[in-house]
């Protein structure tokens, strides 16, 4: 235990530390251990080193801050608390109120409270993205970073800089023993992302005892190895020891950077610091108060933030930030005098919006009975808007010629080591990382999109959950949709994935029937800013319609709408979606020429259908209707809700098999066949 000091800055470090400690306890529930230890390293960074002002919390030229341990949650809520973090309106725009107020604090992990127990997106001015599966912080950052690197390359020009600013992240060691943390930070050491650095909580704790359990790794050598600058500072209480660290950190070029902290989990808890007692449970009033006494704070007042702390903070990234805010807002107004057509695009961005006229490029396709796969039409459909929204920025698990996702439009260009101007990314074959970098790309204004095999998307659900959770437009292209990947097998043919990507809230799941449901599906999903999209498309080719015969493709933006009718009530009510609904119509045609009165229903996103006045889901599928069949090559399971109890399904009820895709369907039954012996039964 080192000696109480009464200094302000160990005041002001010491009240983060009992803020935590006591809305921990308060609550019966949470972390206090990481937020009692880390607390001189936050500090330090708002404090000294972050560009940021706590009244304009989302001005576009702040610095970033991620807490990738979120568990420590209560070390991000007290730190903006006292430093005066305002709160905002969904544009960014300060209400004039406290982002974090003390009785949020109080009422830690409570309902109706913004302090939540892992930092939640937009729950709160100040929380930069939702953390709390470990590893997705840092990955986020990633992508902050690159989207800085992006806009920089962009968009400044000789005299007016708008981007240069760093993102800092504060990770654990759970953080690095996730894999999706070395996929980042591989990606991050490759292209030399000098503008990030990542603090690294080297505690030797975890939940379930020390680290020497399951974790020897040399970090510091690991990540040399990918190519980072690693700085080490031996002690997390020496404020002056991490500032010249993040001094080293801003010096170095070429190179992102990981400082080694170590630290005393619990700090200044006499019979808990140091243990895994301090990581995930309340240390109990009687261990708090001994804290207190060890910092010299009163032992028994609760939530106590003593006179002289706010204004310290107001003092320093108070006046540091308004300073730097204000001198941004001077280059912005300059820079929109000068660069009237860029300063529009950054505009859009800045407040979400797309462009005029992003989807004049759409293209209408010909009736095909040949017709094409739909990631081919999807890559002509992805260029045609994306060389219109200028800040659309994406790319592929290394499958872009695969999943037709790069970007082939003059201009487009390459996001490359120190060459950051380009619109088409690499991500390698780091499938969860991509999401989470993704994720981050969107948290930083773009409009990210990235893309691989469907089957993959088991390695990337994180991500994906997460981005519905933080209402990100984040756009997956999903390729090789179904058992139409043929010879490669089980192992590459996805059959559960659609139930379980439709099963994820907020994520609109398209799987378009034809190219102008591709084109249609696509004007849909980029309409949508608060969801994330996923759109799922055949390797194998399917008939482009004829759609003086069919029903127009527009009808994909109610998710699923009426393709071919008969008059009056039918009798059987056939739907399908992505490469199977060609299937879906065949069998109509025959079931019609034998003298039933056949409806057939495409159905390209389900989590919008199902968003629709119930008056016009029962205009497309009318309840005394009961004789209804489905056919998709994935399970049953996200077809019940549609067919209902005496509805049929012609689909996968096991894994796949290897061999043509023809075969394969054949083998398996999904075939116009099996639709009309279903409507007949």
């Amino acid at each position: 235990m080192t000696a109480t000091s009464t200094d302000i800055q160990t005041l002001a470090i010491d009240t983060i530390r009992a803020l935590s400690m006591d809305a921990v306890q308060t609550a019966n529930s949470g972390h206090p251990g990481t937020p009692m230890a880390l607390a001189p390293v936050a500090y330090q960074l708002f404090q000294n080193a972050m560009d940021y002002d706590p009244a304009k919390p989302h001005w576009p030229g702040r610095d970033r801050f991620v807490l990738s341990c979120g568990h420590a949650s209560m070390l991000l809520y007290s730190t903006l608390h006292l430093i005066g973090t305002k709160a905002t309106d969904i544009h960014g725009n300060p209400t004039g109120g406290e982002s974090i107020t003390l009785d949020s604090i109080k009422k830690f992990r409570q309902i109706g409270s913004v302090c939540a127990g892992h930092p939640e997106y937009a729950e709160a001015a100040g929380i930069e993205t939702t953390t709390g599966p470990l590893g997705a912080g840092v990955s986020n950052s990633v992508g902050m970073a690159m989207a800085e690197k992006w806009l920089a390359a962009n968009y400044n020009t000789d005299d007016l800089t708008l981007f240069n600013y760093n993102t800092y992240a504060i990770c654990s060691d759970g953080d690095l023993m996730e894999g999706i943390a070395t996929e980042a930070a591989s990606v991050a050491g490759h292209l030399k992302l000098d503008n990030l650095c990542w603090l690294y909580d080297d505690n030797n704790i975890t939940i379930e005892g020390d680290t020497d359990l399951a974790f020897s790794e040399d970090i510091g050598m690991k990540f040399e190895g990918m190519g980072w600058n690693v700085l080490k500072v031996d002690n997390a209480n020496d404020v002056e020891a991490l500032n010249k660290a993040v001094a080293a950190f801003k010096a170095c070029s070429n190179k992102p950077t990981l400082v080694i902290v170590k630290s005393i989990i619990g700090y200044g808890a006499p019979n808990k610091q140091n243990t895994h007692g301090a990581h995930g449970a309340p240390l109990g009033w009687d261990e708090v108060a001994l804290a207190k006494k060890s910092y010299g704070l009163p032992e028994d007042e609760k939530f106590y933030v003593p006179a002289g702390v706010k204004e310290h903070f107001a003092d320093g990234v108070g006046k540091r930030g308004a300073a730097a805010s204000a001198a941004w807002e001077d280059v912005w107004t300059k820079y929109q005098a000068a660069e009237p057509a860029k300063a529009a695009e950054l505009q859009a961005m800045f407040v979400g919006k797309l462009p005029e006229g992003w989807d004049k490029d759409i293209p209408v396709f010909e009736a095909d009975a040949k017709g094409d796969a739909t990631r081919n039409s999807s890559g002509k459909v992805l260029n045609a808007i994306a060389k219109n929204i200028p800040f659309m920025i994406g790319g592929s698990a290394d499958l872009a010629p695969s999943n037709k996702s790069d970007l082939k439009f003059e201009g487009a260009g390459e996001f490359l080591p120190t060459s950051y101007g380009g619109r088409n990314l690499h991500f390698g074959i780091r499938e969860h990382a991509m999401s989470g970098i993704t994720n981050g790309l969107c948290l930083s204004g773009l409009r990210g999109y990235c893309a691989t095999f469907f089957v993959f998307t088991d390695y990337m659900r994180g991500g994906m959950r997460l981005s519905s959770i933080m209402h990100q437009p984040t756009l997956y292209i999903l390729t090789h949709d179904s058992i139409g990947v043929g010879e490669d097998g089980p192992t590459h043919q996805p059959i559960e994935h659609l139930t379980a990507c439709r099963a994820i809230p907020g994520l609109n799941v398209y799987r378009p029937g034809d190219a102008n449901e591709v084109a249609e599906c696509y004007r849909s999903a980029m309409m949508i800013s608060d969801h994330p999209a996923a759109m799922v498309l055949s390797r194998q080719n399917m008939p482009t319609m004829d759609r003086t015969k069919f029903a127009p493709a527009s009808g994909c933006l109610k998710g699923g709408y009426i393709l071919s009718d008969c008059e009056g009530t039918p009798d059987v009510i056939l739907m399908g979606s992505g490469s199977e609904l060609y299937m879906a119509v065949d069998a109509g045609e025959k079931l019609t020429a034998a003298g039933k009165k056949v409806r057939v229903v495409s159905m390209p996103c389900m989590d919008i259908f199902a968003q629709q006045d119930q008056s016009y889901i029962d205009e497309v599928l009318p309840p005394a209707v009961t004789n209804r069949v489905a056919i998709e090559a994935g399970i049953q399971m996200s077809w019940d809700r549609w067919i209902g109890s005496n509805g049929k399904f012609i689909g996968m009820h096991s894994f796949g098999a290897s061999g043509p895709f023809d075969q394969v369907y054949e083998h398996f039954g999904i075939n116009a066949a099996s639709v009309e012996k279903a409507a007949n039964c």
